[in-house]
């Protein structure tokens, strides 16, 4: 009698476990990845709702000024007479480039950019060199350095004021102790030392960001790049600029690049110190267009502001153009 045998029941899935899906691999296959949710009409309107009062406060305070101001310099837009606002065309772009001040104002800005970035730049770098070394009270070092820059930069204007006074400021008394100067320097009032005061304080007050910044990138850089580049024997000046150089110069750039534009349009430390003054000497674009918007000529004030967002804009690409990496790069 032939042996019949009994029918294979299936496996029953042991307690803790999950039976697997339908149509889901096999165990020990590949894992698959999490379904990413609908992206249905109910969904998008969620995201529209909570962006909406985001977007209604940018365009409110920020594009629609922007549009209105910009209009305002092709119009005869003057406090003194609002009942004229007829279209003028390039006029005050004329009157802008005619104006005799306008080119000691664009000799100021030159100056005042380019003696303020590179030592701002170069003492950052060092500052950020010596705090990325660890030794004893490193952290009261950082937030005296980093202090300067929770600071208004009006209010810094008025501290340097106050310092550069030529009858009880403090550079003149230690000048005048250490025998360098016999009698006090007037050096806001004199047209050939104000600038120079204000770029000081202009770099002082700079320095912090850089310090920040590069500080912040040289903590990214694996000590494994230092320690092997000891062990081929590379010095410090050959580190520097084979490893933490490289290694950082996208930061670098970025870090220029945000500083000059800022620099650029930092009006607050004119105005705390000189005010523009003497003779036009410290005014650069920003502050000649308050002084413009002061004396009540919307229109050419306005003229002015586009002629700034245009030439940061050109200096911006032209900026990233050139200190762009190319693909494949590495330090």
């Amino acid at each position: 009698m032939p042996i019949v045998s009994p029918t294979r029941q299936p496996a029953r899935p042991r307690p803790g476990r999950s039976s697997p899906a339908k149509g889901a691999p096999p165990s020990g296959g590949p894992a698959t990845s999490r379904r990413r949710p609908e992206f249905t009409a109910r969904r998008a309107l969620t995201i529209a709702a909570f962006m909406a009062p985001a977007a209604l406060f940018v365009a409110l305070f920020t594009y629609y000024p922007m549009i209105a101001g910009s209009q305002m310099a092709f119009r005869n837009w003057k406090l003194t007479d609002l009942t004229d606002t007829s279209w003028v065309g390039l006029k005050n772009f004329r009157d802008v480039f005619a104006d005799p001040a306008w080119s000691t104002v664009l000799g100021n800005t030159a100056v005042w950019v380019v003696a303020s970035i590179v030592p701002q730049l170069v003492i950052g770098f060092a500052l950020a060199l010596w705090l990325r070394r660890k030794f004893r009270f490193r952290g009261l070092y950082q937030a005296l350095v980093f202090f300067p820059w929770a600071v208004s930069g009006f209010l810094i204007g008025i501290l340097f004021r106050w310092l550069f006074n030529s009858e009880f400021g403090v550079v003149n008394d230690l000048l005048q102790k250490t025998g360098l100067s016999d009698e006090p320097i007037a050096w806001l009032a004199d047209p050939h030392t104000a600038m120079g005061a204000v770029i000081v304080a202009n770099i002082w007050y700079g320095v912090t960001f850089f310090t920040i910044m590069i500080l912040a990138a040289l903590q990214s850089i694996p000590d494994e790049l230092y320690e092997a580049a000891a062990l081929d024997g590379a010095g410090k000046a050959r580190t520097l600029f084979q490893i933490t150089i490289p290694y950082i110069r996208t930061t670098l750039a970025l870090t220029v690049l945000l500083r000059i534009i800022w620099i650029f349009n930092f009006p607050d430390l004119i105005f705390g110190m000189t005010g523009g003054g003497p003779d036009n000497q410290t005014h650069i674009v920003t502050t000649w267009m308050i002084r413009i918007t002061q004396q009540g000529d919307y229109g050419r004030a306005s003229a002015i502001g586009l002629l700034i967002v245009a030439s940061l804009l050109v200096f911006a690409a032209f900026f990233l153009l050139a200190t762009r990496e190319k693909k494949g790069a590495r330090p």
